[in-house]
């Protein structure tokens, strides 16, 4: 007997891939959402019309966090994502465009597409934010390394199955094949005993004259195949999450060391797609002479240390004349105060018998 439907690719399981790719991009998505996009004119902190398209609501049908989520997705699923500026001011998300690359000159965006929309004029690149996550894209990375992985993913999945697989077989003794009825009858009998079998915890089987239902399964206790199954899937997710920058640790949820391991992610991770963003706004939202008047924009990524953490590090910095009240609220991502102590630099009683006396000992 041959049969084409006996066949099955073991390197097409693509849910391992997709769910290694969410795991780690809804991480950076969720962390970077729920990030503050301030419009500073030097250090005073400007609340306007692009402050709250930023923080609040982008366009009509998007809330900031969807339509920061949604970039992020875009910058490092497509390597790419192309916003564009509508007429009533709206931040728009481009699902579909041509660009057109040039070498002295802007390079120009046609047939920018957003949902069911198209527009029909051409954007020139200092009229659209338009950012890049990489040089090659990481699609192309990820569908290498998974040809690998997916194969031996496959396999252990087709061998857990065929360990546990229940195997039968069924004589049947004075059939005869002319007669179609007994066939039928003897075909749905065959097909509802299969069906019990499969789907019922105690399954009983009436005996029939010349018929008989033998098992031929090995059933094994052992769990190795489901760990190396696992460990199969965890090497392909701490492969996509070091591509991005994330430590395995934070996505497989361990606790050891997690601040450290949450420090190296915000600087070589976040800070990085941040970093990105605020160049690109800046460029394109203020002016040159503006950018050097102080006009910017200041980018106050979520904390996973709060004030209460930092408290004594904050009372020594400002006790030793290190840094002024302004600073301090300003990495603190405070607002800048107005009451005029913030402006003096304070020195402490014990560290002023310091500096004038000596090593006091």
């Amino acid at each position: 007997m041959h049969d084409i439907d006996l066949l099955e690719s073991t390197s097409e399981r693509i849910h391992m891939k997709q769910l290694a790719i969410q795991i780690c991009v809804n991480l950076i998505a969720r962390t970077i959402s729920q990030s503050e996009f301030r419009v500073k004119s030097g250090k005073k902190l400007i609340k306007g019309e692009l402050y709250y398209r930023l923080n609040v609501r982008p366009n009509k049908n998007m809330s900031a966090a969807q339509f920061w989520q949604t970039v992020i997705y875009k910058m490092i699923h497509d390597n790419e994502c192309l916003i564009i500026k509508s007429d009533s001011d709206d931040l728009l998300i481009a699902d579909d465009y041509y660009r057109q690359e040039y070498g002295l000159v802007e390079d120009t965006f046609k047939s920018v597409t957003i949902k069911n929309f198209t527009y029909q004029r051409t954007f020139m690149m200092s009229d659209v934010i338009y950012l890049e996550y990489d040089n090659e894209k990481l699609t192309n990375l990820l569908n290498s390394l998974y040809s690998d992985y997916g194969e031996l993913f496959g396999r252990l999945i087709e061998y857990q199955k065929l360990k546990n697989q229940i195997r039968s077989t069924v004589d049947m003794e004075n059939v005869n094949p002319k007669d179609k009825e007994n066939q039928s009858k003897l075909q749905r009998f065959i097909d509802n005993m299969y069906a019990a079998v499969k789907s019922k915890t105690f399954a009983i089987i009436p005996q029939q004259k010349g018929f008989k239902y033998e098992e031929h399964s090995k059933t094994s206790g052992s769990g190795q195949a489901i760990d190396d199954i696992n460990k199969v899937t965890n090497g392909y997710l701490d492969q996509v999450a070091k591509a991005l920058g994330i430590p395995p640790s934070l996505v497989h949820g361990e606790m050891a060391d997690v601040e450290k391991h949450t420090r190296n992610f915000m600087t070589f991770c976040v800070d990085f797609f941040l970093k990105k963003i605020g160049d690109e706004f800046n460029g394109k939202f203020f002016t040159k002479q503006e950018y050097l008047n102080g006009n910017r924009m200041d980018i106050r990524r979520v904390k996973y240390r709060d004030m209460f953490d930092v408290a004594t590090a904050v009372d020594k910095l400002r006790s030793s004349g290190t840094a002024n009240g302004h600073e301090l609220r300003d990495k603190l991502g405070m607002e800048e105060s107005d009451d005029p102590i913030h402006d003096k630099y304070v020195i402490t009683k014990n560290y002023s018998e310091t500096v004038e006396g000596g090593d006091n000992r």
